[in-house]
């Protein structure tokens, strides 16, 4: 190989990780955003500061953007592997930079909900492309280190939005005055500035866009990538197959429905005229109507979503190029990937997630900045704890890493939630500790997931793995809802009990391979 060659090989490989972590690092922005601006979003377009219907509105929107990303993970997952990384990766983007800033200027809720569905389709493709791009580029050796660097990217952009709330409120007096030089009117001046400035936070999520530019100008496609191109593989990906992704979306929707929908009887009558009886009952099928139908809706997902993979593995065997192992055996490893993942996503978004919120409500009045605090003080636990926790995985091996992370998870959420009973020093040092070792699993996903599946169904594999957990958080945010009215109000009660999913991670890391050591899957 020539000097120059390598050069460009190495040019190449920094200009990957460039753009991957400014992905990362907005998606993280994304996800921080609406945590950090829900109440007053909400108390705004709702017209209300009732906590019940608030709550019932953040879980709605949370669980739409939690099945967003989900299908976002295959449905990108799928045109990385067809079309190529860096472009899919640059759509992707596009996506979710688009749809998250036209938050800023939704007139209900609904509308809210339905466009965090949309940004969510391109962060949770980013996600799936942008670990497989840089994996794919990068040494074997570098995989421990790159993998922290992922989870951190993602933590610093959820931190950036605390230090923007704190900017704006520092600011808020001025604000007015700046944007009326920008040229922007009275009206909209008012609109935006309006219930601590919510609208033009989600407006700044547009900003990722100027990445797009960068990632289709001046980042190299993956060569593993190109190798399957060259073998005819990605010519096995068929377009009818994601028919398959949008059956699982909707089964997804009705799981939010059935979770979301208050009225859930049955107006029965009885007339008997020989007895004398007009009477009119309402039987209540609220719980066994829910249970069902999302049982039966989770099977839909599941086969939706893993319908593109395994019609590609199908086609892949019979042309005979397939050297890889049977569909079944990938297949299998997308589902247990998924349920590791679902783990990590459902101790984050049905308990660690609620913690902003939860300051607001202790802080009151007294501390109106209570819930930017909270966000950069877990984010700043979270960028340590993903940076240690791929280091780990490299020490102890993927299985032991992944069990202590499980532990002390579980250990750090309960404290959290069962010590604190005022906004304080003492608040904030736990919600470090706490959001440090719960988000400490984004740093061993990315590290462990790309081990389990080979170059031509990659970005899928780990897609489905990674995204699909959001659907099983989606149903656990909704949850802590629920046991929030049941418990009047409470986040520390029904956070801790969403945490108790961490004992099932315990038990489910020990049917996973331990692929420590071990070379990606050609």
């Amino acid at each position: 190989m020539t000097p120059s060659a390598v050069q460009d090989m190495t040019r190449g490989k920094w200009l990957a990780l460039a753009a991957a972590l400014l992905g990362w690092m907005f998606d993280g922005l994304e996800m921080g955003l609406f945590p950090q601006v829900a109440r007053p979003l909400l108390m705004d377009l709702l017209g209300t500061t009732d906590d019940k219907a608030i709550g019932r509105w953040i879980g709605v929107a949370t669980a739409s953007f939690l099945v967003g990303a989900a299908t976002g993970g295959v449905l990108f997952g799928w045109l990385g592997d067809r079309l190529g990384r860096v472009r899919a990766m640059t759509l992707s983007v596009a996506t979710y930079a688009i749809f998250s800033g036209l938050c800023g200027v939704a007139a209900q809720a609904w509308q809210v909900a339905v466009l965090r569905f949309v940004s969510a389709l391109g962060m949770g493709g980013e996600w799936a492309l942008g670990v497989a791009l840089v994996m794919e580029i990068w040494p074997n050796r570098s995989r421990s280190f790159l993998a922290g660097l992922i989870g951190a990217a993602a933590n610093v952009g959820y931190m950036l939005v605390g230090f923007l709330a704190l900017g704006l409120g520092a600011f808020q007096a001025s604000v007015p005055a700046w944007l009326a030089m920008l040229g922007i009117g009275e009206t909209w001046v008012a609109a935006l500035t309006a219930h601590s400035s919510w609208r033009l936070l989600m407006l700044l999520g547009a900003v990722p866009a100027l990445l797009t530019f960068f990632i289709q100008w001046f980042v190299p496609e993956s060569e593993r990538w190109r190798h399957e191109q060259k073998r005819g593989m990605t010519s096995n990906w068929a377009a009818r197959d994601l028919l398959g992704v949008g059956v699982g979306a909707v089964c997804a929707m009705i799981m939010i429905y059935l979770w979301t929908i208050e009225d859930l009887t049955l107006p029965v009558r009885i007339e008997g005229p020989l007895l004398g009886l007009n009477l009119h009952i309402r039987v209540d099928l609220a719980l066994p109507v829910r249970i069902a139908g999302s049982l039966l809706s989770l099977i839909g997902v599941t086969l939706g979503y893993l319908y593109p993979a395994w019609r590609y593995l199908q086609r892949s065997a019979r042309t005979g190029l397939q050297q890889n192992p049977a569909w079944p055996f990938t297949l299998k490893r997308m589902l247990l990937g998924a349920c590791l993942s679902g783990v990590a996503l459902l101790g984050t978004w049905a308990s660690m997630q609620w913690a902003p919120s939860w300051a607001d409500q202790l802080a009151g009045t007294a501390y109106p900045s209570a819930k930017a605090y909270t966000q950069i003080s877990m984010s700043a636990g979270a960028i340590v704890g993903t940076l240690l926790a791929a280091q780990l995985g490299d020490w102890l091996g993927r299985r032991a890493a992944y069990s202590l992370l499980c532990l002390s998870s579980l250990a750090a959420a309960l404290a959290f939630f069962r010590l604190n009973h005022e906004f304080g020093a003492w608040f904030l040092t736990t919600a470090f500790l706490a959001g440090g070792l719960t988000a400490s699993f984004y740093g061993w996903l990315p590290l462990y997931l790309p081990e389990l599946f080979h170059t031509g169904v990659r970005a899928t594999g780990q897609g489905f793995s990674f995204n699909f957990g959001r659907i099983i958080a989606a149903i656990g945010a909704l949850q802590t809802a629920n046991l929030m009215a049941l418990f009047g109000g409470s986040y520390p009660k029904a956070c801790s009990v969403m945490s108790l999913i961490y004992v099932v991670g315990l038990l489910l890391i020990w049917l996973a391979p331990e692929t420590r050591g071990r070379p990606l899957p050609e």
